[in-house]
């Protein structure tokens, strides 16, 4: 049988089930997707006015064991943009919601403040660049559709951005295929990929792609994911250490982390305040409380049930750790704190220079 084909409205894709996607219809003009059964495209005559949908490509069956190879199409099963896995990283995930590890899960003990002791174990990532098109589509719900570095040894606070570079969880990967020689719209997929038909994926990594993936290793390296639920609202931490600069004759260290929050229930809650605390190494314990996110004080709901965002925290010590919460509203106002899961922010030997851009 052959597979269905796939297209896809960027809105329409969060929390559809594997099981339900058949043809989902790209909708350009908005974020509306309709799903249909027999048709690859709408016609005309049942088209929604002003509405312009398109195939993508065909849907691939997600995998349950192993890893997903460079130059893999896919649809970001929360979020619904478009991307390509460009390589995997291997990450410790500290999941809080689990008592306890399997024995073949390989545990590490997270040591952090303020927390009980969780065991970790490994859990595949990507990183991956986002279609251009899809980033209006997706503004609402992430933050993050750009990785942050430092720049240069020069300004102790200049950051460099790389646009549509994202991190991304095996589990909201839903791949497809395409015959488009193009598909992704970045301005590195062609510096990265180049195509070769005769792969079974035939989109390979150039040298351009290895050799800036080892040049940077040390500041895009995925190593830990710390997540908590409580109340049904989910939160997800990564951190990434950035690099250490000098400022007035002491040294500063950088990190970037990226929270996802997601909301596993079917009230509509919105995120309020904020509540961190971060102790560093040198003995300082630092309290920050402040409205809403990013500027932001997302809602969480069914039809919108995650929100993703990075930020960044300087210390003048190489270690420390952070932890805190988030307070909620629920309809009648009533609010309810959401823990943040304790996680370590942990320097490199490895600071051996700026980021290199491409």
């Amino acid at each position: 049988m052959a597979a269905p084909a796939l297209g896809f409205c960027v809105s329409a894709l969060a929390r559809h089930s594997v099981a339900a996607l058949r043809v989902i219809a790209v909708c350009r003009a908005c974020s509306i997707g309709q799903r249909h059964q027999q048709v690859r495209l709408l016609s005309s005559r049942n088209r929604p006015e002003g509405k312009v949908l398109e195939t993508v490509g065909v849907f691939e069956a997600p995998k349950l064991q192993g890893k997903y190879e460079t130059g893999q199409l896919f649809l970001h099963s929360v979020f619904g943009y478009r991307g390509i896995v460009l390589f995997p990283w291997h990450a410790r995930l500290y999941d809080r919601d689990v008592a306890s590890s399997t024995p073949d899960s390989k545990p590490e003990s997270s040591g952090t403040q303020g927390s009980k002791e969780v065991k970790g174990k490994t859990h595949t990532y990507y990183q991956v660049l986002i279609d251009t098109r899809d980033c209006p589509h997706i503004s609402q719900r992430s933050q993050t559709e750009a990785v942050t570095f430092l720049a240069n040894h020069d300004d102790s606070r200049a950051l460099y951005a790389i646009p549509g570079l994202d991190y991304v969880s095996h589990e909201d990967i839903l791949p497809y295929s395409s015959s488009d020689r193009s598909p992704i719209q970045h301005e590195l997929f062609d510096r990265f990929l180049s195509y070769d038909s005769a792969k079974a994926l035939p989109f390979v990594a150039r040298d351009t792609l290895r050799a800036w993936q080892e040049k940077n290793h040390p500041w895009l390296e995925l190593s830990d994911v710390h997540r908590e639920t409580t109340e049904n609202i989910r939160v997800t931490v990564i951190p990434f250490y950035m690099g250490m600069r000098e400022a007035q004759n002491s040294h500063v260290y950088w990190w970037r982390y990226c929270i996802r929050l997601e909301n596993l229930g079917t009230e509509v809650v919105q995120l309020r305040e904020r509540h961190w605390r971060i102790f560093s190494l040198s003995g300082t314990l630092e309290t920050v409380r402040g409205r809403g996110v990013v500027g932001r004080e997302p809602v969480l709901s069914k039809e919108q049930p995650a929100f993703q965002y990075s930020s960044h925290v300087s210390l003048q010590a190489p270690s420390g750790h952070m932890w805190g919460s988030f307070t909620f509203r629920r309809p009648g106002s009533s609010t309810f704190d959401v823990s943040i899961p304790s996680f370590s922010l942990e320097s490199s030997s490895e600071d051996g220079g700026p980021f290199s851009p491409v």
